[in-house]
Parts: structure tokens; C-alpha cells; sequence
């Protein structure tokens, strides 16, 4: 009796490689690389207490946030891991201010890593789902030493994008930009196997993840959609919804991917010199090409995310993500407020 035969994220990167011609040898090495980094990352935050990497790092980042141990741990295994391959010119990272270049010592590819190394971190010390969140883009051509400009290009440039979720189990999800597959690690073989293929998410849902502590500073047609979200079956709605929320992306937006939902974080009035929470090059722009390789869509709440043109490295926007016709609903109402 035949069984079949398991599938490695090499063996499906190797196939895509040369049997389907969608990728080269030079990022495949590099997918592969992530990868291997991650599983790095995995053992690290479930070894917990064990591995000393719990609490405060005792520093901030460039956003002024304070660091966990293990984000800056995450941030260095993810840089260790990539300088050395050839096949990157180089790295940027959400801890670290500046892009980082590849040693002279090493030869330089033509891809760009963009990632942020945990995202969620501020769950750690309780022990609830954090993840890594990566881009890859190419280097423009002609360009020898990239520095930040090099990185400033819209989501619709990305030729590869994943995460990968350290729960339960640990989960890497990835797009080359022909839909998304999903690769679980095996513990005892040390490999990522195939367990999804085509993920795809419903245009309806009944599911919506948001930050309601922050209601009382959301603009007004943030605050009209959740309303009718809130009445249910008396609303205009005319059903129920159900709220979720981890306060980690990559945790939420896996739900998503796994059962439908929308993740909103909105532009709101509490500090009206951001223009959004998330940061575009590092969360939004992997997560909205993930999403949309699954059916969905993903806007700022008046544009496509993916069509939005940097103006610097570690610039933030809104984020709405998810289920299609949720997004479309409430982009809508943003769209009909600025007239």
C-alpha cells in the first residue's frame, strides 16, 4: 500500500525551482535560510524561562518601544543567518534604525530582506503566540551599496513574503506570489513539511480583531463599522460577530488565514502625528501580499496597501486586512467620509 510521500519546504522550493521555473537558486537558498533562522527562533521561545530570554532587554528600538530579550536575540540570529549566503545586498530589520549592509567579506546577492524578527513581543513573558514577519525584494539595479532608498519600494514589488507563528506548533506560511502553502515543523526531524496547499480566505466572516480599548479615539466611519458590527441581529447587520484579539499580528492574522476574519488596527486621534500603529515595509506590506495571494484584500482604509509608495524605512499605516468583503465594507465607509 502507498502512502504519500511527505513534502519538505526544500523539496517544494527545489520543484519550484526547477520544475516550475518560479523562482531561482539564489532565493530559494534564501527562503531556506529564513527558515532555518526560524526554526532557531522556535527553539528560543519555547525553551522560555529555561533559555534566560524572557523580560526586558533594557533597550529601545527606533520606535521608542522597549525591547525583549529575545527580540533582540531574534534580530541577531535572523542577521547571523543571512549575511554570509550571496545572496542578499542587504538587510533591514524593525529593531534596527538603519538598513544593514553585507559584510565586505562576503559576497552580495541581488535580494533585499526586510523582516521584523518577533513580532508580538510584548506577549512573551505570558506565554502567548509571537511570530516572525518577512519581505523579500530586489535590489534595483545598478545599485552596489543599497542604503534606505534602496528598500522604499510598494508591496506590488515583493517577489516572496511568509511568516512564521511559534505556538503550539510551530507554523511557517509562505507566497513566491502564486497563492500561499503553509509548512509545520517537525521537532524530530528538524524539517518544515508541507501541510497546506492554496490556502484560501471566505469573503464572509463572522469574526473581526480589534483593539477596542482604543474605540474613544477612532475616527468616524471606524467607529460606524464596529457599531454595526456591536448590534448583531437587532442591527443592520442582521447577524452576530464575534471579536478576537491576541495584540500579536502574526497570531491574529493566522486565524484568519485558517478560518476567515478581518484585522483592523485603524488610524485613530490618540496621537495624531502617526498616521497608523503598524509599520508598512516590515507588518503591512508581507501580510497584505499573504493575504491577497489567499483571496482576501488589505487597504489602509482608502488605498490598497500594496500600491502604497514608501517615503521611508519605518513608516507606519492603517491596516485592514482579511476577509474580502469586510474589507471592502468598511473601506468603503472611510472612502464615503472624505467625500
Amino acid at each position: 500500500m502507498s502512502s504519500t510521500p511527505r513534502i519538505s519546504l526544500t523539496r517544494f522550493l527545489i520543484e519550484a525551482q526547477r520544475d516550475q521555473g518560479r523562482i531561482n537558486g539564489d532565493l530559494r537558498l534564501l527562503i531556506e535560510v529564513v527558515a532555518r533562522a526560524c526554526k532557531r527562533i522556535s527553539i528560543a521561545v519555547g525553551k522560555g524561562a529555561l533559555g534566560g530570554v524572557l523580560g526586558s532587554a533594557g533597550t529601545e528600538n527606533v520606535q521608542g518601544e522597549t525591547q525583549k530579550k529575545l527580540d533582540v536575540l531574534s534580530n541577531e540570529i535572523l542577521l547571523e543567518a543571512n549575511e554570509w549566503g550571496g545572496h542578499l545586498a542587504a538587510l533591514a530589520s524593525e529593531e534596527m534604525d538603519d538598513p544593514h549592509p553585507i559584510p565586505h567579506r562576503y559576497p552580495k546577492g541581488e535580494y533585499l530582506l526586510v523582516f521584523d524578527p518577533l513580532d508580538g513581543s510584548s506577549n512573551i513573558d505570558v506565554n502567548i503566540s509571537v511570530g516572525t514577519i518577512f519581505s523579500v525584494l530586489r535590489c534595483p539595479d545598478g545599485v552596489k551599496e543599497p542604503d534606505e532608498n534602496a528598500f522604499l519600494q510598494p508591496g506590488t514589488k515583493q517577489v516572496a513574503a511568509g511568516y512564521a507563528v511559534y505556538g503550539s506548533s510551530t507554523v511557517l506560511v509562505l507566497t513566491l506570489g502564486e497563492g500561499v502553502h503553509t509548512f509545520t515543523l517537525d521537532r524530530e526531524q528538524g524539517s518544515f513539511i508541507l501541510t497546506g496547499s492554496n490556502v484560501t480566505i471566505p469573503e464572509d466572516t463572522s469574526e473581526f480583531a480589534i483593539n477596542m480599548s482604543n474605540m474613544r479615539h477612532w475616527e468616524p466611519p471606524m467607529r460606524r463599522y464596529i457599531e454595526e458590527l456591536l448590534a448583531g441581529k437587532t442591527g443592520p447587520r442582521g447577524r452576530d460577530f464575534n471579536m478576537r484579539w491576541v495584540a500579536s499580528m502574526v497570531a491574529d492574522v493566522h486565524r484568519i488565514l485558517t478560518r476567515g476574519g478581518i484585522f483592523i488596527y485603524p488610524r485613530d486621534l490618540k496621537d495624531p502625528s502617526k498616521p497608523g500603529k503598524l509599520r508598512l515595509m516590515y507588518e503591512a506590506n508581507p501580510m497584505a501580499f499573504i493575504v491577497e495571494q489567499a483571496g482576501g484584500a488589505a487597504t489602509t482604509g482608502l488605498e490598497r496597501i500594496l500600491d502604497v509608495v514608501p517615503e521611508k524605512l519605518h513608516q507606519r499605516v492603517p491596516v485592514f486586512l482579511g476577509s474580502k468583503n469586510e474589507v471592502e465594507r468598511v473601506t468603503a465607509y472611510h472612502r464615503e467620509a472624505r467625500g
